[in-house]
């Protein structure tokens, strides 16, 4: 980056109007952020609407992470090769007929490619930002900035089932993909006269062979998750799985002889790197897989409306933007390790109260209190899994950090959201089955109603309407199928982020030796300079 910087200090440098860069910069990670979970508090709407299946809703709310997800490494190499400031503007620039075009879809189809074309133009700009923060911030400022980035995007991404709940109190599911059309415009707008310029490392190579393969190694693998819990679909997840261990073989064997690897493995094979990045999968994951299932579960179970629902997440975003500022102070005091491992506890503490308490009675406060132990989660853990990947690479690779940082949010919350997703879809159709079996009048139910019941539970409810003598009985089975499939889908949550304190436990370093890994780097840095 060119532009002018203000007076090195003990706290390091930032570039001149900070301010107003750092608010251009988290405009644009803003339009990703809302977009990411934007569907999620419309999809009981959705369904009923298209008439989709458990699965395609979770394909509906996972497309948008899938196309981000799978094109964020190689955009974030593409903006250090040609500029920065350019992919953002691309990026906003696409995000804006990606919305219309999934505003006024007619179809499960036409909503899915439109979400993952959203993804894209997300990836094009979402890991720019922290590039940029990279590149114009040093020292204990750049820990700041990304504290407000994580903090602020966290929060902004959690405002957006508040915004899709009041709109669909007015307006069909449609609007709420258009929510972020005037952020998209404010957003571009800022990035074409805030952000400074930059021409890109022209002596800089891009390997575009491992780009490909990045992109159908994430895309497999989404999928597959996806898929896994439908029986007639068995084939297909044999075979995207087969293609994602040949494209995962493959880059790793591209990235390993390679001139200029995309994703640089020497570096990646650092603690403070890919410890911090397997805990940011999962911390961020977790997040969107809790507002994923928590959206439908607050809406089908406990009968709340779209703004109610929305409403719930208040707490977590509040949590996370007062907690993110004291967790940069933790950074700097006790270290990256010990504030992940706090961050995992708020995390763990959430997800056990929804595990316990999640079910038809379910009181407002218990709702409350599992959010909100989440965001106060997230808000410690966040910024130390991104600063953790800035500081461990080379300004010159900033976009393999930046990426590395979005990839955290995007290819945790596209695993996590299908992975509690499947769960869910396959514990509801068990838990549904079994019911209809043990029912008196099981005789009478044909193989065509079980299998509108068990598609999803806004198929159940469109039954229910066609035969209202038996609404009653098919509403509550839904309920009871539905709780037990959301139980299991946190109980797997919780073991996946206690499998993650435990590597972070014992793979990341210590505050001391983190504390001369990082300055080791930096002298690296610098002899190469």
């Amino acid at each position: 980056m060119t532009a002018p910087v203000s007076k090195p200090d003990d706290d390091g440098v930032a570039p001149a109007r900070a301010g107003r860069v750092l608010t251009a910069l988290i405009l644009v990670a803003g339009v990703a952020n809302i977009n990411l979970a934007v569907a999620n508090v419309a999809l009981p709407d959705i369904g009923e609407a298209l008439d989709a299946s458990s699965t395609q809703l979770n394909l509906i709310a996972v497309g948008y992470s899938l196309g981000l997800a799978a094109s964020v490494l190689y955009f974030g190499a593409l903006g250090d090769r040609y500029g920065r400031k350019r992919m953002l503007v691309f990026g906003m620039s696409l995000s804006i007929p990606a919305s219309l075009v999934a505003g006024f879809a007619p179809s499960f189809e036409v909503l899915f490619g439109a979400r993952v074309v959203g993804g894209i133009s997300a990836g094009l700009a979402f890991p720019t930002t922290l590039a940029v923060i990279t590149a114009l911030w040093s020292g204990a400022r750049r820990t700041k900035a990304i504290a407000a980035w994580s903090a602020l995007g966290a929060a902004i991404s959690a405002s957006g089932p508040v915004l899709s709940g009041g709109l669909l109190e007015v307006f069909k599911w449609n609007a709420v993909f258009l929510v972020t059309l005037p952020l998209a415009v404010i957003a571009l707008i800022g990035a074409w006269f805030l952000v400074p310029s930059d021409s890109g490392d022209t002596a800089a190579t891009v390997d575009n062979l491992g780009g490909v393969l990045s992109i159908v190694l994430v895309g497999a693998t989404v999928l597959a998750l996806n898929f896994a819990p439908l029986g007639d679909k068995g084939t297909a997840v044999v075979i995207l799985t087969a293609i994602a261990l040949v494209a995962a073989l493959g880059f790793v064997v591209r990235q390993l002889r390679v001139r200029v690897p995309l994703f640089d493995l020497r570096i990646a094979r650092r603690r403070t790197f890919w410890v911090a990045a397997v805990g940011g999968i999962i911390i961020f994951g977790t997040l969107m897989g809790a507002m994923f299932i928590g959206q439908q579960f607050l809406q089908n179970v406990l009968g709340y409306s779209t703004l109610e629902a929305g409403a719930m997440i208040l707490p977590a975003a509040l949590a996370m933007v007062v907690v993110a500022p004291q967790s940069a102070k933790l950074v700097e005091a006790l270290g990256s390790r010990f504030t992940l491992l706090l961050g995992y506890a708020f995390i763990v503490a959430g997800l056990v109260v929804a595990y316990l308490t999640w079910d038809e009675g379910a009181s407002v406060w218990v709702v409350i209190a599992a959010y909100f132990l989440i965001g106060v989660g997230v808000g410690f853990a966040g910024t130390p899994a991104s600063h953790s990947l800035t500081g461990s690479v080379p300004v010159q690779r900033a976009g393999m950090a930046s990426s590395m940082s979005d990839l955290q949010r995007d290819l945790g919350g596209a695993i996590m959201q299908s992975l509690l997703g499947a769960i869910l879809t396959a514990g509801y159709a068990k838990s549904l089955s079994a019911s209809i079996a043990a029912s008196p009048q099981a005789d009478e139910i044909t193989a065509q109603s079980e299998a509108a019941l068990t598609k999803s539970f806004s198929s159940a409810e469109v039954l229910a309407s066609r035969y209202p003598q038996y609404a009653d009985q098919i509403i509550a089975a839904a309920r009871n199928a539905f709780v037990d499939g959301d139980t299991r889908a946190y109980g797997a949550a919780i073991a996946v982020v206690v499998l993650g304190a435990l590597i972070v436990l014992f793979g990341y370093p210590g505050h001391a030796r983190e504390r001369e890994a990082m300055a080791r780097y930096a002298a690296q840095q610098r002899l190469t300079d």
